[in-house]
């Protein structure tokens, strides 16, 4: 067994070496830190042409039992989830445990009694309530594969997730609230059903007291099943096999549909308790508060999977960071005494503008570590995070990984790798990247640039995009031979260390959430009137980038009732997470003669770089550029 805390940087320099020189060696003695109902034949076989990578074939387990049970005799009593409402009147919750364990056991066996089974997909649809990480390891408890929707997404984006993955049962609440906000959630999956057959349940939790319809025959209540059970909370756990799929996660992708992420049971265990257990040096009695949304992939690895599976106390948390005001994350730090915060940049950079009064104002002094994610935190919000937060005692883990890789791939291990503003630093052991030129060609000695890529799998990498292999291999393995392309560019400095200079593709990074650029063109082109329209990022002061949208609408002529319909569709189609920040009306694009859109013009002139536009004479109409270079707002 190899001990799965690195504690100085020579221990780390010697598990990179030993992970990269031996890696079936390496992850077989981190794997031997986690519950087995039966060990592996073989640790690894891969091949990126197809691709295909198996971790621990053979093995047999249950993520659930890693998470819950085996901490049930020496942590029973410790809090895992601390609940914090999005109303400070509102009382926190906290379950240990064992109560946790107890209340995945009741929801699993709900699921059981409406038809659930291994291998049945399931849609879940909630607020950030302790109900949601109930739900998503009560589907892992039975074998099930659950596909979590955030709560700001459309109907029309839940039903192209449920039909994708045909889904046969979806968990919901009947409403939320976020800020001062109330989300109604059970209507909009109403909504959503409407186009999809497969879904026979639907299980929905009460959380608020808006009335809803209730569909005799398909609707439940949450409640009504767990009091049925007579307090029966009996129900062992199915055995998995490390490839048996735990859950699809849907991820924009620069082509219109999104994708469903494929994660596997063994190897994202692994992964994920690995990764938290060092990025964060988390130590027994740690309060740990990750941000994030369990919708999100973040939230999956570091508020569920990968916390609980070390016996972590986490906090999760229903509202928004500048709710009631802008104090409400340093008033939690405070209230539960949080060591480890892992956030993104865009709430540090929303809090920043209120400015540094607000933070000094609470007592931070618990915190020994900070982390970022999402996207590369700009060096100004490093600096104002380093000074008002942790006080410059708290190391920051600026994180860099995907959907895709499951977990933390590229980031500072807290105290032990020096950090560098605006670096994610060095790779974490077992973690192979290099940079490649636009041929694949490696680049190779530091002070360089290029395509960043990974030639050697990890326990956490995606099996495949779901009932769509092909896709798979095209999306992230079809550009560079035998390397997993990550769509990032990428800065290796004098010293090594990697600094991701973002997407090289057509996906936008708005505030941590990507956004296929033809996701949101198609939302826009739905609107009446309008004929065609492009979108572009845009750098943002708080979303790190904006939208950007030019639109071809003849008869508009800028008119707000066009704004707010094009607002209006990409909310109804997408969610309100992919609205356009600026519209701006014009005649044509610029195309070149094969009637492919220069996005490059597009995005200098969103930017307000339009001192070198570079050669237009290729073209289909040049003048269209000094039109909108001139329209620019």
């Amino acid at each position: 067994m190899s001990s799965l805390k690195i504690g100085t940087f020579e221990e780390y320099q010697q598990a990179y070496e030993h992970s990269v020189n031996q890696p079936e060696d390496f992850w077989a003695g981190i794997a031997d830190n986690f519950i087995w109902k039966k060990k592996w034949d073989n640790v690894l076989s891969w091949n990126f042409k197809d691709p295909d990578v198996k971790w621990f074939e053979g093995a047999k387990l249950n993520i659930t039992e890693n998470c819950l049970d085996r901490h049930l005799e020496t942590l029973g009593d410790k809090p895992a989830i601390i609940w914090e409402p999005n109303d400070p009147n509102e009382k926190s919750r906290t379950l240990t445990y064992k109560e946790l364990h107890r209340e995945v056991c009741q929801f699993a066996l709900v699921l059981k009694n409406n038809g659930a089974k291994k291998g049945d997909r399931i849609c879940i649809y909630m607020p950030m309530l302790p109900e949601l990480a109930i739900a998503v390891l009560a589907c892992a408890r039975i074998g099930a594969i659950h596909s979590v929707v955030f709560g700001g997404f459309s109907a029309q984006s839940i039903a192209d997730r449920v039909n994708d993955a045909q889904c046969n049962i979806v968990i919901t609440a009947d409403g939320g609230f976020r800020g001062p906000k109330d989300l109604p959630l059970k209507p909009v999956i109403d909504e959503a059903l409407t186009q999809c057959s497969s879904v026979d349940k639907v299980i929905v939790f009460k959380r608020s007291s808006t009335s809803v319809n209730m569909t005799k025959g398909r609707d439940i209540w949450w409640q009504d099943e767990i009091e049925k059970l007579n307090n029966n909370a009996e129900c062992p756990a199915e055995e998995m096999d490390a490839e048996d799929m735990l859950f699809i996660l849907y991820t924009s992708g620069s082509t219109g549909k999104p994708k469903g992420v494929v994660h596997t049971c063994g190897g994202y265990m692994v992964y994920t308790g690995y990764t938290f257990a060092n990025v964060f040096q988390y130590n027994q009695g740690d309060v740990y508060f990750c941000t994030a949304d369990i919708g999100w992939i973040t939230g999956h690895s570091y508020i569920v999977y990968g916390p609980l599976s070390q016996g972590a106390t986490v906090v999760l948390f229903e509202g928004v960071p500048t709710y009631p005001n802008a104090g409400r994350f340093w008033d939690i730090v405070q209230k539960h005494k949080v060591n480890i915060l892992y956030t993104a940049p865009t709430a540090i950079r929303s809090l920043m503008s209120s400015g540094k009064e607000i933070p000094a104002k609470y007592d931070l002094s618990s915190l020994k570590v900070l982390g970022s994610v999402g996207e590369p935190i700009n060096e100004e919000a490093w600096h104002w995070f380093d000074d008002n937060i942790g006080h410059n005692k708290a190391p920051i883990a600026d994180t860099w990984w995907q959907t895709e890789t499951g977990g933390i791939m590229i980031a500072p291990i807290a105290g032990v790798t020096k950090t560098k503003p605006g670096f994610a630093t060095l790779p974490l052991p077992g973690v192979q990247p290099i940079l490649v030129d636009e041929n694949g060609k490696e680049i190779t000695g530091n002070g360089v640039s290029g395509n960043l890529c990974i030639k050697f799998p990890w326990p956490g990498i995606l099996r495949t995009t779901y009932g769509d292999h092909e896709r798979c291999r095209q999306a992230y393995f079809a550009t560079y031979k035998d390397l997993y392309f990550t769509g990032d560019g990428c800065l290796r400095d004098d010293d090594g260390y990697y600094r991701i200079t973002g997407r090289v593709d057509d996906v936008l990074n708005v505030s941590g959430h990507r956004i296929g650029t033809a996701e949101v063109e198609n939302a826009i082109n739905l609107t009446q009137g309008v004929v065609e329209s492009a979108i572009v990022g845009y750098p943002h002061d708080i979303k790190g980038q904006g939208i950007y949208a030019f639109v071809i609408a003849p008869d508009a002529k800028g008119d707000d009732s066009t704004c707010n319909a094009i607002l209006a569709s990409v909310t109804k189609v997408i969610g309100p997470i992919a609205k356009p920040d600026k519209i701006q009306f014009v005649s044509g694009l610029p195309k070149t003669r094969s009637g492919k859109i220069m996005r490059r013009i597009l995005r200098k002139i969103a930017e307000g770089d339009t001192s070198n536009l570079g050669d237009t004479s290729t073209l289909l109409d040049p003048a269209v550029v000094d039109e909108i270079k001139n329209g620019a707002l």
